[in-house]
């Protein structure tokens, strides 16, 4: 699929806001995608439909993550999680998009999780670190995409987990994994 395609398709299914975010992290996702040899046209892809589903109903998704291969747990933890699952779920049963690599993107870009490819990651830091955002700690992460993307990753799992934790919120477990698999893998573990 064409990404000026995918980019009519997901622009009636966001915000004005949300769509300009999505430009913005394709064009990251793109970056990082050329700089560490992954696949620019599925990171652009990928980037393209990662919010794909973040504004379908919440009683859909919920019947979406009962009806599906999706993990039942989503439902005990807060549905901002939920649009990853759903949206891999969706982008292949509306628009027939079945490679994995990009449907695992979409699936774990918001919680990482342990083994993440080359992709995935590119994806997990490109929508945390796209030009629009701006937050505390930003820039480390920024400067350190351009460098070391495990390391990158590493620090939005830890910045993540910190920011959940200060609310006392819950967090789901493929964070903690994602954090644990690349503290390992920086540290020479495994």
């Amino acid at each position: 699929m064409e990404t000026s395609k995918a980019l009519r398709i997901v622009k009636p299914h966001l915000t004005s806001a949300r769509y300009e975010h999505t430009e913005r992290v394709m064009e990251t996702a793109v970056h990082l995608a050329k700089l560490y040899g992954s696949n620019e046209e599925k990171a652009a892809i990928a980037a393209v439909f990662h919010d794909y589903a973040k504004y379908r109903n919440l009683d859909e998704m919920k019947k979406w993550i009962l009806s599906s291969y999706l993990p039942k747990d989503l439902l005990h933890y807060h549905h901002e999680l939920w649009h990853g699952p759903v949206g891999s779920l969706l982008v292949e049963r509306e628009h027939g998009i079945i490679d994995p690599e990009i449907k695992d993107a979409i699936y774990y870009h918001t919680t990482g999780r342990a083994h993440m490819s080359t992709l995935e990651k590119v994806l997990f830091v490109a929508d945390y670190i796209e030009p629009g955002r701006s937050f505390s700690g930003l820039e480390e992460v920024r400067d350190t995409a351009n460098r070391n993307l495990d390391k990158a990753a590493w620090l939005v799992s830890r910045n993540t987990i910190q920011f959940l934790m200060g609310k006392e919120n819950t967090i789901y477990p493929d964070t903690f994994h994602a954090y644990n698999d690349l503290t390992n893998k920086l540290s020479g573990g495994n």
